[in-house]
Protein backbone atom coordinates (compact mmCIF):
# COMPACT_ATOMS: atom_id res chain seq x y z
CA UNK A 1 0.00 0.00 0.00
CA UNK A 2 1.51 3.29 -1.03
CA UNK A 3 2.02 6.06 1.51
CA UNK A 4 -0.70 8.17 -0.08
CA UNK A 5 -3.19 5.33 0.18
CA UNK A 6 -2.13 4.67 3.76
CA UNK A 7 -2.87 8.27 4.70
CA UNK A 8 -6.28 8.01 3.04
CA UNK A 9 -7.03 4.80 4.92
CA UNK A 10 -6.34 6.49 8.26
CA UNK A 11 -9.29 8.81 7.65
CA UNK A 12 -11.84 6.05 7.01
CA UNK A 13 -14.60 5.26 9.48
CA UNK A 14 -14.88 1.92 11.25
CA UNK A 15 -17.55 0.69 8.85
CA UNK A 16 -15.51 1.71 5.82
CA UNK A 17 -12.42 -0.01 7.22
CA UNK A 18 -14.38 -3.19 7.82
CA UNK A 19 -15.77 -3.22 4.30
CA UNK A 20 -12.31 -2.53 2.85
CA UNK A 21 -10.87 -5.45 4.84
CA UNK A 22 -13.57 -7.78 3.52
CA UNK A 23 -12.98 -6.56 -0.03
CA UNK A 24 -9.23 -7.19 0.14
CA UNK A 25 -9.71 -10.57 1.84
CA UNK A 26 -12.04 -11.65 -0.98
CA UNK A 27 -9.48 -10.52 -3.55
CA UNK A 28 -6.76 -12.41 -1.67
CA UNK A 29 -8.90 -15.56 -1.59
CA UNK A 30 -9.47 -15.41 -5.34
CA UNK A 31 -5.79 -14.89 -6.08
CA UNK A 32 -4.77 -17.75 -3.77
CA UNK A 33 -7.28 -20.01 -5.49
CA UNK A 34 -5.99 -19.02 -8.92
CA UNK A 35 -2.44 -19.63 -7.72
CA UNK A 36 -3.37 -23.14 -6.58
CA UNK A 37 -4.83 -23.96 -10.00
CA UNK A 38 -2.10 -22.31 -12.05
CA UNK A 39 0.70 -19.93 -11.07
CA UNK A 40 -0.25 -16.27 -11.07
CA UNK A 41 1.78 -13.71 -12.98
CA UNK A 42 2.70 -11.71 -9.90
CA UNK A 43 3.02 -13.90 -6.79
CA UNK A 44 4.18 -10.90 -4.75
CA UNK A 45 0.65 -9.55 -4.99
CA UNK A 46 -0.41 -12.22 -2.50
CA UNK A 47 2.14 -10.92 0.01
CA UNK A 48 1.11 -7.31 -0.53
CA UNK A 49 -2.58 -8.07 -0.07
CA UNK A 50 -1.83 -10.01 3.11
CA UNK A 51 0.12 -7.04 4.46
CA UNK A 52 -2.65 -4.64 3.44
CA UNK A 53 -5.16 -6.68 5.43
CA UNK A 54 -2.87 -6.58 8.46
CA UNK A 55 -2.43 -2.80 8.14
CA UNK A 56 -6.17 -2.24 7.86
CA UNK A 57 -6.85 -4.47 10.85
CA UNK A 58 -4.28 -2.49 12.82
CA UNK A 59 -6.04 0.75 11.91
CA UNK A 60 -9.39 -0.76 12.83
CA UNK A 61 -8.11 -1.86 16.24
CA UNK A 62 -6.51 1.54 16.88
CA UNK A 63 -9.75 3.33 16.03
CA UNK A 64 -11.80 0.99 18.22
CA UNK A 65 -9.38 1.51 21.09
CA UNK A 66 -9.61 5.30 20.70
CA UNK A 67 -13.40 5.09 20.77
CA UNK A 68 -13.46 2.94 23.91
CA UNK A 69 -10.95 5.25 25.62
CA UNK A 70 -13.14 8.26 24.80
CA UNK A 71 -16.21 6.49 26.18
CA UNK A 72 -14.41 5.65 29.43
CA UNK A 73 -13.21 9.22 29.90
CA UNK A 74 -16.74 10.59 29.39
CA UNK A 75 -18.15 8.42 32.18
Amino acid sequence: MKTKLWLEMKNLSLAELSSKIIEIQNKLFKIRFQNAVSPVKNPLEIRELRKDVARLKTLLNENEKKNTDKNRKEK
